[in-house]
């Protein structure tokens, strides 16, 4: 099933993608009550979905389908080629940053190139939102802890990042986390290890990979994190991006205003942002 969060008559609200269509839930709240809630409302949204109806999906704004993570982790250094292209050592142990609520962007909304800044970075990854959760969950387990995936862009202002050792404040800058366009049930979608994922600037393609070269997989990454913390319903984890990032180009080549970043992964679909100026 495709979840989504959009905005249709001045109303936020949660929805069944269908082809070219979105039915409404009928679900009150956000895409995290209806995520804790999944093993109840699963067969009347099935139901429902399967009844068809709803409006085009050209009709209304799709919004990041978690709008306020309790959490946002992302993995660094976690595929071959960008640890390669980085100039940094292989890690022993999975690198991991926080990005703030506040950069939590929609698929398709304008990225915001903050004042003062000049050296803004794209990372195309696969993002996990995670279901039951829990603490202490093993690798074997981790795939019954992930309620689905979606298309995520890292964004990243590079001068930040690496300013000081610790690159939260690099990643948490306004509009730096877009996330959608929905998500896909880890029902639906299955092994996530095998998905071809690209990104392109202008129609240029970067990074053209596959998940299936994480370092640390996603069941690896979710055993590590819920050692340190409990993962909660809606939670969102950046998985690593592969290589092909601007700064590691010669010469670099950082987002200008008007550049439109477009990510795609194989059956989760695309997100589509153009960088903006801020005021």
């Amino acid at each position: 099933m495709k979840l989504a969060t959009y905005t249709a008559d001045g109303r936020t609200r949660t929805g069944i993608v269908v082809d070219d269509r979105i039915i409404d839930t009928g679900v009150e709240g956000t895409m995290i009550d209806l995520i804790r809630d999944w093993d109840t409302l699963k067969p009347q949204l099935e139901a429902r979905a399967a009844a068809g109806g709803g409006m085009p999906l050209s009709s209304v704004k799709l919004e990041a389908p978690v709008q306020r993570p309790g959490k946002i982790f992302a993995i660094g250094l976690n595929y071959a080629d960008h640890i390669e292209e980085s100039k940094m050592p292989a890690p022993e142990r999975q690198v991991w940053f926080t990005k703030a609520q506040t950069s939590v962007n929609g698929p398709y909304d304008p990225i915001l190139i903050a004042r003062g800044t000049m050296t803004n970075d794209y990372e195309a990854e696969l993002v996990a939102i995670i279901g039951t959760g829990g603490k202490h969950i093993s690798a074997a387990d981790a795939p019954a802890a992930i309620f689905g995936y979606c298309v995520g862009n890292d964004m990243t202002e590079r001068m930040w990042q690496h300013a000081v050792p610790q690159w939260s404040l690099g990643k948490s800058f306004d509009t730096h986390a877009p996330m959608g366009p929905w998500i896909v049930t880890a029902d639906e979608l299955g092994d996530p290890h095998g998905l071809g994922i690209r990104c392109f600037v202008n129609g240029e393609k970067r990074q053209d990979s596959n998940t299936q070269h994480l370092v640390f997989n996603v069941w690896q990454q979710v055993e590590h994190l819920s050692q340190a913390m409990t993962l909660e319903p809606g939670d969102a984890l950046f998985t690593g991006t592969p290589g092909g990032v601007g700064a590691a180009m010669d010469p670099r080549r950082f987002l200008q205003p008007g550049d439109v970043v477009r990510i795609e992964i194989d059956r989760l679909g695309h997100i589509e942002g153009t960088m903006q100026a801020e005021g």
